[in-house]
């Protein structure tokens, strides 16, 4: 968004200390409570916001627009100041004239960061610039702190993550993204919805976490007097739906894991999950292809996605033109080497340490395998990629293939070095279903869903099923390779005491 700069330093730039700054503005805060100004107005109605009129901009409309003041020209008897919502900003003028007397001292007591609102008529400046000249204003909010230096924002990486509401006050690029992300997931379910899916909601806390193998957050419900869990997917539950007869759903919500925080993890994310009944991976891949190609030409301006480091230089292009390639996973490994699957497990995990990949002594051959798929393949393929055909071993929840039992008609799709999507021909036999979570378990039987089994055994229809990752989706298509980018307020450790 542009915003008008001010020739006038702020008061950062005096070297003033915030303690001081808040000083002041408590002074102001009681000037304007002495000449009888609520300085924390209740409701204004607004004809327009900002960032809409701005867009659709006609000289001569009056409006009542509101916002925060985020930048101020002070020319003695007339004022140039922005006026900034989420979405946008405009300029307004106030002259001493227009308003009158009393009016303009009031005007003088407040400061950047301020909410106003403003009744007025629109035109343009002698430069062309879109202004709203004010007949009217309202004080609505008196910030007793100062924004921060709207030319470098929030420095802190730290600090940005912890107080979002600084960065967004401050970076016009983080609105953006998070404008972006909110419209995204609107356009995701009205794609679906189109479509004929119905949004459904299941359970997220769960008495047997299941749908993934990862590590749950645990609680306990005093009332039932049990342990719960914070759901890892809500897999199992919408197959119970597809039994009852549902055949077009999706889910997109939080899921919750107790692992490792990074770039590319938050304990708590957002996921879309989606199941057709009739439908196969093939189809499900055919339909995420579909939705995220949809997403880039209405958010993107197209299919070439650029990425930027924090210096504004481009460091990769993403290039989702159609038709997406699709490769199986064994012929995948053998890029990294022909001889891949005639190797002994003892020659796989030598050859890892030819190829600089480390594994660890407990890992059986088929996660040495998968180790370097990720490491070699995975976290080095940029451009859409769907990986097929994956080792059974891997994906309990899916169908072997008929023409090979040692792999699942499953896609994992890789865009950005990561994967965005897995996609699933759901397995729907109760007796291999029971087998593969009896194996996936081991002895840890208790964490079989029992319940699950009994509705698989009343009979699940032929189904093809989806996730995609909302955060990692939208780092890709936002162009940006933090996850704490994407996520407004991302787990952190507990701030240190002051």
């Amino acid at each position: 968004m542009e915003e008008t700069k001010s020739p006038n330093p702020t008061p950062h730039a005096a070297g003033t200390t915030e303690r001081e700054l808040m000083a002041v503005r408590r002074e102001k805060l009681a000037k304007l409570r002495a000449l009888g100004v609520d300085p924390y107005g209740g409701k204004f109605p607004i004809t327009d916001e900002i960032g809409e009129l701005r867009a659709d901009f006609s000289e001569g409309k009056k409006v009542v627009i509101a916002g925060r003041i985020s930048a101020h020209r002070d020319m003695g008897k007339s004022h140039f100041f922005d006026v900034a919502d989420f979405r946008g900003r405009i300029q307004c003028f106030l002259n001493m004239g227009a308003v009158g007397d009393e009016a303009f001292e009031i005007f003088k007591l407040l400061d950047l960061g301020d909410w106003i609102g403003i009744e007025g008529e629109t035109f343009n400046t002698k430069v062309g610039e879109p202004t709203v000249k004010v007949e009217k204003f309202t004080v609505l909010s008196k910030a007793l702190r100062p924004m921060p230096d709207k030319f470098h924002g929030v420095g802190d990486r730290e600090l940005k993550y912890r107080r979002r509401y600084l960065d967004l006050m401050s970076n016009a690029d983080s609105r953006e993204v998070f404008l972006k992300r909110s419209l995204m997931v609107q356009e995701i379910r009205r794609f679906l919805q189109d479509r004929g899916f119905l949004e459904v909601e299941t359970p997220m806390l769960q008495d047997v976490p299941g749908g993934a193998a990862a590590q749950p957050f645990e609680t306990f419900h005093k009332a039932l007097g049990m342990p719960l869990f914070m759901r890892i997917a809500p897999e199992l539950f919408l197959k119970r739906l597809l039994v009852g007869g549902m055949t077009k759903i999706f889910e997109l919500n939080r899921n919750f894991r107790n692992e490792g925080i990074s770039r590319r993890h938050n304990p708590e994310f957002t996921m879309l999950e989606a199941y057709w009944a009739y439908s196969d991976f093939e189809g499900m891949a055919d339909l995420v292809e579909d939705m995220v190609c949809h997403l880039a030409e209405k958010f993107c301006g197209g299919l070439k996605i650029e990425h930027k480091n924090h210096q504004g230089e481009v460091t990769r292009t993403i290039d989702l033109s159609r038709p997406w390639k699709r490769e199986s996973y064994h012929n995948l490994l053998k890029s990294v080497d022909a001889r891949w699957w005639e190797m002994t497990p003892e020659d796989r995990r030598a050859r890892c340490e030819e190829l600089h990949v480390e594994i660890s002594p407990a890992m059986e051959d088929h996660e040495v395998t998968q180790q370097v798929f990720e490491k070699l393949i995975e976290e080095k393929t940029f451009d859409p990629l769907y990986v097929t055909h994956v080792p059974k071993e891997l994906v309990p929840l899916a169908r072997q293939n008929k023409a090979d039992g040692d792999v699942v008609d499953v896609y994992e799709l890789i865009i950005n070095g990561q994967e965005i999507s897995p996609g699933y021909t759901e397995l729907n036999d109760p007796i291999v279903q029971r087998e593969r979570l009896e194996a996936q378990a081991g002895d840890e039987t208790q964490a079989i869903d029992e319940d699950f089994i009994l509705a698989l055994e009343h009979g699940m229809p032929p189904a093809g099923g989806i996730g995609v990752g909302i955060d990692r989706l939208v780092m890709m298509l936002a162009g940006v390779e933090s996850i704490r980018d994407v996520v407004l307020f991302p787990q952190l450790k507990r701030a240190a005491a002051e």
